[in-house]
């Protein structure tokens, strides 16, 4: 089992709900799990929005404290390079959407030791609906960061709409990609509220923590 995680892809893919249900899928099998709000670029939807509420989970949040907490500035905080590197803890980073955001996991490289790299989809966003569509974004993702994604993550969703037949479109369309780019699917992402087990891939259940309607 790695001893780190990063998550990234594409504004609107779901990136964060992923990393915070994986960290505390961590938290259920370790006592030291942290997470890393690795969002420079979105000043909504992050992991620090959230943070009080992780940490009564058991998760150790990282993300610039204080007044910085809610400034929209590149920041990331050196105890994430702590959290990285310290083998006592499984690490779980949320990395920032597209090129922009993706180049956190660049700078972080050199710290990220034994990691799994995955590249979360929706395709009920732009840019993500199609086969070429995600091809291309894998490409600029990975040549960006300079890194080498390891798994492809099926989350097609529409938020409290998302239906078990749009993640079965996700997992069509996702099983095109991967034959192409030869890159495995780890698993599909169900909603607690979708009562349907019937998917191609391995099932990750997830709880959203996330509300949209605060945005």
């Amino acid at each position: 089992m790695p001893k780190n995680y990063a998550f990234i892809g594409l504004f609107g893919s779901g990136k964060t709900e992923v990393a915070i249900n994986w960290a505390l899928k961590l938290r259920e099998e370790h006592e030291k799990v942290a997470i890393i709000d690795g969002d420079i670029i979105s000043p909504y939807f992050r992991t620090r929005d959230v943070a009080e509420k992780l940490e009564e989970l058991g998760l150790v949040t990282v993300y610039p404290k204080g007044a910085l907490r809610n400034a929209d500035l590149p920041i990331i905080t050196g105890a994430a390079i702590g959290y990285l590197v310290n083998e006592e803890y499984k690490t779980v980073i949320d990395v920032g959407g597209e090129e922009n955001g993706v180049v956190v996991l660049g700078y972080l490289k050199p710290y990220l030791g034994d990691a799994e790299i995955c590249m979360v989809v929706n395709i009920a966003r732009p840019f993500s609906s199609t086969v070429d569509g995600i091809i291309k974004a894998y490409e600029i993702l990975r040549s960006v960061a300079r890194i080498k994604v390891d798994y492809l993550i099926n989350n097609a969703n529409l938020s409290y709409e998302t239906t078990p037949e749009l993640i079965h479109r996700g997992e069509e369309i996702l099983s095109k990609v991967s034959e192409i780019i030869e890159v495995p699917v780890k698993f599909t992402v169900v909603p607690d509220f979708v009562n349907a087990d019937n998917f191609k891939f391995p099932v990750f259940r997830i709880r959203r923590f996330i509300e949209m309607e605060k945005f």
